[in-house]
């Protein structure tokens, strides 16, 4: 057996070629309270539960305790309003899912179910809709603000409609989709309305309690009739914890899965996932209980100051646009005198700082995108200047040109037949072949699969996933 004091030397020398997850410098993927007590309890707790299970409430009372806890929490916090239940699952795509799964078990007589949705919505639906053969019906949302249109949304309802989808906000622009017009068709038609409250439903609402102007889009919003809102979020608990909220049990009740129909224990589960650690549960738990409405309020009140003064200094940067009308913690902003902006996140990464390519998609150019946490709050001068920075870099180097033949050789391929062989080229001629790894400028890789149809460059992401995940 190797000691375990050297097993964890290894995993801390693995760990130190990973973004950093604290310290407001990675904009994207992580969610950082800036108060380190915050992750020490997270630790404990999750080490006290790791090994219970949530498969069996029974036999672990403690996780149904936590798990109510929870969902009262959350339900307390987006709207308050008597009847709605809830479950914790492992995250917004899951929550995402089982709200899906939950529509489309509710109505077993329509033959081929859909979902509404604009088309800012969270790829997780699009997942949904293809593990659980929904067809999906995209609207597009007005292509300057980048809101759902409520009229399109409404005429887009038919017969075969499941459930309608909105956001609050929307991942790509943070910006809060009229949830009140759109329910109302919803509920009108008689069809579930589900509001994606991943990213905002633990921070509007204290951002409402600061002064912000928030429209409703909870459960007191008539015809709303499910929430998500991910713990591991702005509750700013350890990943692996998301809550779904139902507006009644009724409405929970087609995502539950039970089978009685083996030798085996009859099989009951509240989520996609069976044996479930009590790890995430009771560490997502201890930091609620912990931080409380005030710890909320105050660190809601440092990331709406950071992400005013971040989207302020970007505002005045020549060249920069911010992309709708954020009303959340989320910023997405392009550029507007030819420089690149893939090259500006290397410039930026350069400087220490991750921030998020998005390639154009519809009325949306290419863009980068910022998630804002209260760890930002008192490195935004800092922030800016190297923004700065890296803007006049990327003009000093000019334009990244594909050149003809790689681009040639990207569009003769066809997304449906594409050959391993196809692929090793591709990746060679990305100077991505052989055991090199990801090279430490992704601006010219960033351009290259810009230049591919989303057919064709979900499928190179997929094949290149799949060479990364080789032993």
């Amino acid at each position: 057996m190797n000691p375990p004091e050297d097993v964890l030397a290894a995993l801390r020398e693995l760990r130190a070629g990973d973004l950093p997850t604290h310290g407001g410098r990675t904009l994207a993927y992580v969610y950082d309270s800036g108060l380190s007590e915050v992750d020490s309890l997270g630790a404990a707790a999750h080490a006290l539960a790791s090994s219970a299970n949530g498969l069996d409430p029974t036999a672990f009372p403690s996780l149904l305790r936590m798990e109510n806890d929870l969902v009262s929490a959350a339900s307390a916090l987006l709207g308050d309003v008597p009847g709605v239940v809830g479950s914790v699952t492992s995250g917004g795509t899951e929550s995402c899912l089982l709200a899906v799964l939950a529509a489309r078990d509710a109505h077993p007589s329509v033959a081929t179910p859909s979902i509404v949705l604009p088309t800012t919505a969270h790829a997780a639906f699009h997942k949904a809709a293809h593990l659980f053969g929904l067809r999906r019906i995209d609207v597009p949302v007005d292509p300057v603000t980048f809101r759902a249109d409520p009229a399109a949304m409404a005429a887009a309802i038919d017969d075969s409609t499941v459930l309608v989808v909105a956001s609050a906000p929307s991942y790509a622009h943070g910006v809060l989709d009229p949830i009140a017009s759109i329910a109302a068709s919803a509920l009108d038609r008689g069809v579930r309305m589900h509001v994606d409250a991943c990213i905002g439903g633990w921070v509007l609402p204290y951002f409402a309690r600061l002064g912000a102007d928030v429209p409703p889009f909870d459960f007191r919003v008539p015809g709303v009739t499910s929430i998500s809102v991910d713990l591991h979020k702005y509750a700013y608990c350890p990943k692996g914890t998301s809550v779904l909220l139902h507006a009644s049990a009724e409405l929970r009740r087609t995502h539950y899965f039970a089978s009685a129909a083996w030798p085996g224990y009859t099989m009951l589960n509240t989520t996609i996932q069976s044996t479930r650690s009590g790890g995430p549960l009771a560490a997502a738990w201890a930091v609620v209980n912990h931080l409380g409405s005030d710890g909320y309020l105050s660190l809601a009140a440092s990331t709406r100051e950071a992400v005013s003064r971040i989207r302020s200094g970007i505002s005045e940067l020549p060249g920069l646009r911010i992309l709708g009308d954020p009303v959340s913690t989320l910023i997405a902003f392009t550029g507007e005198d030819g420089f690149d902006l893939f090259t500006v996140a290397d410039e930026m990464k350069a400087r220490g700082w991750y921030v998020q390519p998005q390639f154009a998609h519809l009325s949306s150019p290419a863009n980068l995108h910022l998630t804002v946490t209260a760890a930002n709050h008192g490195s935004e001068k800092e922030f800016l200047t190297d923004l700065a920075a890296s803007v006049d870099a990327a003009r000093a180097a000019g334009p990244v040109v594909v050149e003809a033949a790689v681009a040639e050789f990207v569009a003769a391929l066809d997304p449906a037949t594409l050959t391993s062989e196809q692929f090793a080229g591709l990746l060679a001629a990305a100077g991505l072949g052989g055991d090199a790894g990801l090279p430490e400028r992704m601006a010219p890789i960033n351009a290259l699969l810009a230049t591919a149809p989303a057919p064709l460059r979900e499928r190179l992401l997929l094949e290149f996933l799949g060479a990364l995940y080789t032993p």
